[in-house]
């Protein structure tokens, strides 16, 4: 783990504003000791909920998408060190441990054209680097019977998440997708847009369910080829449950969780299925804030639950009010996640 970054008081003094009368969930939130390592820390802390970021956008711009992947981490820990710690929502059960920084990476990124065949070469690679050190760090905390949290990074990183979850499980693992996309596109190299077609094939994923996919933005092909695997991949639309009201939200929660509550489940949450939500592929007509909190809140009730990943924020910087809605968000969904096992873990 040479690419990480672990989080450390300083850091933590640096980001949480204090004020008289309040704690902030900065001020309780659990860390890694300068004299730990990273095994005695997660064999001894009382945090249930482990948290950590991926700083890079290599696999979105190896899918031609908007850069930007890499500048979400920060942005939602320091929101979610300063909202408040108390009785609905204790910060002693979460623990912060660092991020991926892949800055040498990005910066190689950056010189890397992907409509250049050799260059999207290169941008595979990297992602494929990227997938070690994020598989390695999920399987670790799993085994240490923890629940990770994974904020930032483009879709890519799924695979690793399910390559890790699979790997402390030892069989094959079930998740749940919140996107306006698939990302269940051709072997063609890896990117943001077939992390789960890569662990599908592999035997990582068994059940998969896409969760409110955009009928427009979903090719001929991939309808083909969920259809060819109908047992083991199964998909509702945006436009059933929110433009033709063909399907009940509620009830296509249900169903969904039918396909994947049965075995150990991650849950993968891409931004770019919220409305006017910052993002790699923002867009003008999708879930509100609302249903996607609701959705998390949900799928975190289930027993198997083993991991959530929120990804593909990504900040335009010339709007500043796009950092605080970002991060507000994301830290609206950290605690959903974690705020229905709070009596379970007391």
């Amino acid at each position: 783990m040479n690419k990480f970054s672990f989080f450390n008081i300083s850091e933590r003094n640096k980001l949480v504003d204090l004020r008289v009368g309040e704690i902030k969930f900065g001020e309780r939130i659990n860390f890694i000791d300068s004299s730990e390592n990273i095994d005695s820390f997660l064999s001894q802390t009382e945090s249930k909920y482990i948290i950590f970021g991926i700083c890079e956008s290599i696999g979105v711009k190896a899918n031609f998408g908007r850069t930007g992947t890499e500048n979400t981490w920060q942005i939602a820990l320091k929101s979610l060190l300063n909202i408040q710690h108390n009785k609905t929502c204790k910060a002693n059960h979460v623990g912060v441990l660092g991020y991926f920084n892949f800055e040498e990476e990005n910066e190689l990124a950056k010189t890397l054209n992907p409509s250049i065949k050799e260059d999207r070469k290169q941008l595979f690679k990297l992602v494929e680097k990227i997938d070690k050190e994020i598989a390695f760090l999920v399987s670790k905390i799993i085994k240490s019977n923890k629940i990770p949290i994974i904020i930032g990074g483009g879709h890519n990183n799924a695979y690793g998440n399910i390559k890790g979850l699979a790997l402390a499980k030892g069989r094959a693992v079930n998740v749940i997708n919140f996107d306006a996309h698939t990302d269940f596109r051709p072997l063609e190299g890896r990117h943001s847009g077939n992390g789960f077609s890569y662990a599908f094939e592999e035997d990582f994923l068994r059940n998969y369910f896409i969760f409110g996919i955009h009928e427009n933005y979903t090719s001929k092909e991939i309808f083909s080829r969920i259809k060819e695997n109908d047992q083991r991949v199964k998909f509702n639309t945006y436009e059933q449950m929110e433009i033709r009201l063909e399907k009940d939200f509620r009830m296509e929660l249900k169903y969904a969780a039918r396909h994947i509550k049965d075995n150990s489940f991650g849950i993968e949450l891409d931004l770019d299925a919220i409305i006017q939500m910052p993002s790699s592929a923002m867009t003008y007509s999708g879930f509100s804030t609302k249903k996607a909190r609701q959705f998390v809140s949900y799928f975190a009730n289930l027993e198997n639950v083993s991991y959530l990943h929120i990804c593909e924020g990504a900040p335009n910087f010339e709007l500043e009010e796009n950092k605080a809605v970002l991060g507000k968000f994301i830290s609206y969904l950290i605690t959903d996640f974690i705020k229905p096992n709070l009596e379970v873990i007391e």
